[in-house]
C-alpha cells in the first residue's frame, strides 16, 4: 500500500530533521559505510594484480614457483576487484520505493523501454484488437 501524500511529507521531515541530528547515524543506515568498504577493497585488488604481474614476469626470469604465485594472485585480485567493483555501484536505496506503484510512462517514451516490453505491448495490442 502507498503511502499518502501527507504522509509522505511527513516521513521526509522526520528524515530531514534525523539527518541534522545524528548524521553519523543517517550514513550507517543508508549503508555508505558499505560502498567504501568495497570501493578500498576494489582499489587494493588493483594494487594486488599489478603485484601479481609483477611476480609473474620476475618469476619467469628466476624461479617457476614464482610465475606461479603470481598468476594465482592475479586471478584473485581480478576476481576480488570485480565481486567488489559491483556493489560499490549498488546503492543504499535499491528498494526503498519497491512498494510505490510505478508512474504510468508518456507514450513517447518507448525508446527507453526494455525489448521484451516493446513485444508485450504489441502483442497485448494484437490481442485487444482481435477481441480475444
Amino acid at each position: 500500500m502507498a503511502l499518502s501524500e501527507e504522509e509522505q511529507r511527513l516521513l521526509d521531515q522526520m528524515e530531514a530533521a534525523l539527518a541534522a541530528e545524528d548524521p553519523k547515524l543517517v550514513n550507517a543506515l543508508r549503508g555508505t559505510g558499505m560502498r567504501r568498504v568495497h570501493r578500498r577493497r576494489a582499489a587494493l585488488a588493483g594494487v594486488g594484480f599489478f603485484a601479481g604481474l609483477a611476480l609473474l614476469v620476475v618469476g619467469m626470469s628466476t624461479e617457476l614457483f614464482l610465475s606461479v604465485l603470481g598468476f594465482v594472485l592475479m586471478v584473485t585480485a581480478a576476481v576480488t576487484a570485480i565481486y567488489s567493483w559491483q556493489h560499490v555501484g549498488a546503492g543504499p536505496d535499491n528498494g526503498r520505493n519497491a512498494d510505490r506503484p510505478k508512474a504510468p510512462q508518456p507514450s513517447g517514451s518507448d525508446d527507453n523501454q526494455g525489448f521484451m516490453d516493446k513485444m508485450e505491448e504489441r502483442w497485448r495490442r494484437r490481442r485487444d484488437e482481435s477481441g480475444f
